[in-house]
């Protein structure tokens, strides 16, 4: 009875949202020219949103490219493999420009 409470409780109070945001799969990091891509599907019901983010040291700093797109996969695999294609395509496709602006984090 007192675990009904408890989790009556936790979702008025927040409690719970670490379980219910979208759990992200997590692979090797992979290097791309000077940028090293992070391919971090996340978990969407019983398939996997293609998602991931880009790295790059300037100086001191690492500054990140975040990204999220439509497409999903019913394997981690598959995932994984398009979003270090779609990180590759965005990399050649921005160039330089993709951290020219200096902002520390952004999304693309």
């Amino acid at each position: 009875m007192a675990s009904i409470f408890s989790s009556i409780f936790s979702m008025f109070s927040g409690g719970e949202k670490a379980a219910s945001a979208p759990a992200g799969v997590k692979s090797e990091p992979q290097a791309y020219g000077d940028c090293t891509i992070f391919a971090e599907p996340q978990k969407e019901g019983g398939q996997y949103r293609l998602a991931g983010r880009i790295e790059k040291t300037v100086g001191d700093e690492v500054l990140v490219r975040s990204f999220i797109r439509a497409d999903m996969f019913s394997s981690t695999d598959d995932a994984v493999e398009c979003t270090v294609r779609k990180a590759q395509q965005i990399i050649d496709q921005h160039g330089p420009s993709l951290f020219s602006d200096g902002a520390k984090t952004r999304q693309v």
